[in-house]
């Protein structure tokens, strides 16, 4: 879809005109559950309150394995056949597989045929991103007031986004390694409700209100930064400090903007230098900054 070349994704304009919203527009997989156990077998499988939502309700929750770490980003929404489970970053035939492994006649759930859904969302800045900004869209609809009035994003656009806002839509931000409160996903983890897979460890990070990392937004205005790239180390003061985990393609003139994952005691440090490498005999400088969606837990760092 076409863009505002003139406009990024966070909202600013390069003339300081009146900006202009964008709109994400792309196809997803969701995973189809069926039968009438499907609100509380989501219960006990994702971070999210699913018992209680009303039909087409949508839901934002981690599916996490048994140490709390988060291996797809989902949206969840119920109806009166079962559920629907679209899968936002992550593996779906791993999602797929490892429902299936879990599901048992009592939990009155069975796996249906998987499908795309074409997902719509308002791109907004200095906010987490939140279901009411996100429009499930029939196949063959057209988008309805007043989405049909807002701007198409590109691919650019819909990158620079996530990486000021700290979305964590990369392949080494959702890696099985991460915790959704290193990646500034407080709002999708529910801490009331009773047991479901990784609740522990979260449960025990949430009350400590202490992560080993977080992620951070990066940039870099020095040209060979261009040679980052995700899996780069970074110091502080020679000590390790984190490691890149997404980069970006900015236009020409554009520093070079990424997310990293950042440790906690290099959390304050306004700028990090690149690890020394063979290829890269001298440090380039990052200066940090907080994400915009960046959420903490409830009790704190």
């Amino acid at each position: 879809p076409g863009g505002n070349p003139r406009q990024g994704a966070d909202g600013l304009t390069m003339d300081g005109s009146k900006p202009q919203a964008l709109l994400w527009d792309e196809h997803f997989d969701v995973i189809r559950l069926e039968g009438s156990g499907c609100a509380g077998f989501l219960h006990g499988q994702t971070s999210a309150r699913v018992e209680g939502a009303s039909s087409g309700q949508l839901l934002q929750a981690c599916w996490l394995n048994a140490t709390g770490r988060v291996q797809a980003l989902l949206e969840l929404r119920l109806d009166d056949q079962g559920a629907d489970v679209l899968v936002l970053n992550g593996n779906p035939d791993h999602l797929a597989k490892g429902l299936d492994r879990v599901i048992f006649p009592a939990d009155r759930v069975k796996l249906g045929a998987p499908r795309q859904q074409r997902r719509l969302q308002h791109l907004s800045s200095g906010q987490a991103p939140g279901p009411e900004s996100v429009l499930w869209l029939d196949h063959d609809a057209n988008p309805p007031p007043p989405w049909d009035r807002t701007q198409a994003c590109t691919a650019a656009d819909l990158e620079r986004w996530r990486l000021r806002q700290g979305w964590p839509l990369g392949a080494e931000e959702i890696n099985g390694d991460t915790n959704p409160f290193e990646l500034g996903l407080a709002a999708w983890v529910n801490l009331e409700k009773g047991c479901y897979l990784g609740q522990e460890t979260l449960a025990k990070l949430g009350s400590r209100g202490a992560v080993k990392q977080q992620l951070r937004c990066w940039q870099c205005a020095d040209q060979e930064a261009a040679e980052l790239k995700p899996g780069d180390g970074l110091t502080l003061n020679g000590e390790r400090a984190g490691r890149i985990t997404s980069v970006a393609h900015p236009n020409r003139n554009e520093p070079q903007r990424g997310l990293a994952l950042i440790r906690r005691q290099a959390l304050e440090a306004e700028e990090l230098q690149s690890e020394i490498t063979e290829s890269r005999p001298h440090p380039l400088t990052l200066t940090l900054q907080r994400p915009g969606a960046f959420q903490d837990p409830p009790s704190g760092r």
